[in-house]
């Protein structure tokens, strides 16, 4: 399995090891949870606009399916390869166990840069894609959303293709959908959202004023951008936001619905805004803040940088933000950690209740949809903290332990086939 051997897979494979051994998993269960139980690498042919044809790489990966269907994003970046894809598999099953969702974890995508792409480039890559997954999906089987370089607009094509392959309409094939096609209400802030309410539970725990906290989010796009908005709604203080491009820094506050505007309408780069002074991506980390959101891409934060940051509550909106090496430093500086798969698990959360509304063929309110995702989240969020004190663990290991506990326990019922 060298394909495997990237340093994403190897940092999750790493944590889980860590967990593992901390709560005397069963070995054989050890041995079977460390590698995904389903990896498809498909070629994915695609006629570009000037006539030649050129050919993708596409993966699916589903890394248990004991607990129920797999779920996971699909993501169009460069970068991707199966020891990604497989890595943030494994922290899927983690994820919907913690957050107590019927599900397993999978992860899916293609090696692309979609900027390059034309929208009918986009949309024959997308089809042709769906096509060759075909047999691992289904609202019974597997169900991807939105994730890097995807969004909705991507999965309504996924969807239709399924849809013609049938020869039915199948909303709950994926999740993250337009709402004319059986999407969800409240579903485009979900992850935001998601990660705003674990810091406010956060601050709480650790008898912090909401009004006087301030914060720094590395990312800019769809999780970034939503925990800034939500994050001042709240009452705390945004006082700097970064993108691929740089940051924009202001200690008094960022004006973060003028920003935005700024950024998605006139597109804008932060850094050129003259909402804040620009700094860099790696400036932003180590400003002394209370909350420090990295909603980027994974391993931000390392053994190099992990000691200047100066944060008091981490927040990870994005997956793997963190090494285990940065996490042991951050540990011993007294830094509280609110882990990735519970931090960022608010997308799966709502994606779970679209596939509920898609399947039941019954739609809920907006109201409805936060009030569960706060009532889910923040108890997943207390069942962590209460471990973690119990078992004097940090509180990525507890969730970790959490999640591990639960799908094993699965399997422990289901036992071995044949």
């Amino acid at each position: 399995m060298t394909e495997l051997d990237t340093h994403t897979f190897r940092l999750a494979v790493a944590q889980f090891n860590e967990a593992a051994e901390a709560m005397h998993l069963d070995t054989n269960l050890r041995e079977r949870l460390k590698l995904p139980q389903r990896s498809l690498i498909v070629s994915v042919p695609v006629r570009m606009d000037d006539g030649r044809v050129e050919v993708f790489t596409g993966y699916r990966v589903q890394h248990d399916t004991a607990r129920g269907p797999s779920k996971g994003g699909i993501r169009y970046h460069p970068g991707v390869s199966l020891g990604e894809v497989a890595a943030l598999s494994m922290w899927m099953t983690w994820k919907c166990a913690l957050a107590d969702l019927p599900y397993g974890g999978a992860k899916g995508g293609v090696k692309v840069d979609p900027k390059q792409l034309s929208r009918g480039e986009l949309q024959r890559l997308t089809r042709r894609y769906a096509a060759e997954i075909f047999p691992l999906i289904g609202p019974d089987k597997d169900v991807p959303a939105p994730d890097v370089g995807t969004d909705q607009q991507v999965m309504a094509w996924i969807m239709d293709t399924y849809s013609q392959q049938v020869g039915y309409a199948v909303q709950g094939v994926v999740t993250g959908k337009p709402l004319s096609i059986g999407g969800s209400l409240g579903r485009e802030d979900a992850t935001g959202r998601g990660v705003v309410y674990v810091t406010l539970e956060a601050l709480r725990h650790l008898k912090l004023d909401i009004s006087q906290a301030t914060v720094a989010i590395q990312g800019f796009g769809n999780v970034g951008s939503h925990t800034a908005l939500i994050m001042q709604e709240a009452g705390a203080r945004v006082v700097a936001v970064s993108d691929v491009s740089g940051g924009l820094y202001n200690p008094n506050g960022l004006d973060i619905p003028e920003l935005l505007r700024r950024y998605r309408e006139k597109q804008e780069p932060l850094h050129e805004s003259k909402l804040g002074e620009p700094i860099t991506n790696e400036e932003l980390l180590q400003l002394d803040c209370t909350v420090l959101v990295p909603a980027a891409l994974s391993e931000q934060i390392t053994g190099a940088n992990a000691a200047t940051l100066r944060c008091r509550i981490l927040a990870e909106g994005a997956n793997g933000p963190t090494t285990l090496e940065a996490d042991r430093i951050l540990t011993d500086n007294g830094i509280f950690i609110i882990p990735d798969i519970l931090a960022n698990s608010g997308g799966v959360i709502v994606s779970y209740f679209e596939w509920v509304q898609d399947v039941q063929r019954f739609f809920w309110k907006a109201k409805d949809i936060q009030d569960r995702l706060q009532d889910i989240i923040t108890s997943a969020f207390h069942r962590t903290l209460q471990f973690s004190l119990q078992k004097r663990t940090t509180m990525r290991m507890a969730a970790l332990m959490s999640g591990i506990d639960k799908v094993a326990q699965a399997h422990l019922q289901r036992g071995l086939y044949p």
